[in-house]
């Protein structure tokens, strides 16, 4: 079992990590703002699943094959950039909604698997987890694997709580900007905007 001192460190670190600007944040503000704050948990709860799923990879080792397989981890990043930007497209070619009308209406399934399938196939989020959570892993404290599984426990609470309340944050400004035409155009901009960025950062970053 991880010490008191380990448990109190990590969170401390996974605090740093969230408050700090990152693609994932960007994604669950501008689903939020622009397609409701249920589409933006609904994507924060696709981006928990993968998150845990990353946590146990990496407890498993798949992250250090690779590390180890450049070229695994190149097709892993092609394919991820290439769905972000088949998002982008999705958004881009939507046609305008009225500038009265409320956030569309999405379904739970398509907002948690973007979500999802957005962080898994992130690799550098993968390779993150690889890096970071052994600092906390010892096998002093017992078996490998149920201590992964708890400090990726931890990770998702700490994540989608973050995650949370970015999610009503960006509805609330959302909100108080509707019924304006150009606050309409931004959203989907935005929105489309950071699929986009995202794309670039897997890719070139």
């Amino acid at each position: 079992m991880l010490s008191l001192s380990a448990l109190s460190l990590y969170l401390a670190a996974l605090v740093a990590v969230y408050v700090l600007p990152g693609p994932d944040m960007a994604m669950v503000m501008a689903t939020s703002a622009s397609r409701g704050v249920g589409a933006g948990l609904l994507t924060a709860l696709g981006i928990a699943a993968s998150r845990f799923l990353h946590v146990m990879m990496s407890g498993l080792g798949l992250a250090a094959l690779m590390a180890t397989h450049p070229m695994l981890f190149s097709a892993v990043r092609w394919i991820g950039a290439g769905y972000l930007l088949w998002l982008a497209w999705k958004v881009i070619r939507a046609q305008p909604a009225p500038a009265d009308a409320p956030p569309a209406a999405e379904s739970t399934r398509a907002a948690i698997a973007r979500g999802f399938l957005t962080n898994l196939l992130n690799p550098k989020a993968l390779m993150f987890c690889a890096l970071f959570l052994p600092q906390f892993v010892s096998p002093a404290h017992g078996a490998l694997l149920p201590q992964f599984a708890l400090l990726g426990a931890i990770l998702v609470a700490v994540g989608l709580s973050f995650d949370t309340a970015y999610a009503f944050a960006a509805s609330g400004l959302a909100r108080r900007l509707q019924g304006r035409r150009p606050a309409a155009k931004l959203q989907k901009s935005l929105l489309g905007g950071v699929f986009v960025a995202m794309a670039g950062r897997l890719i070139f970053g």
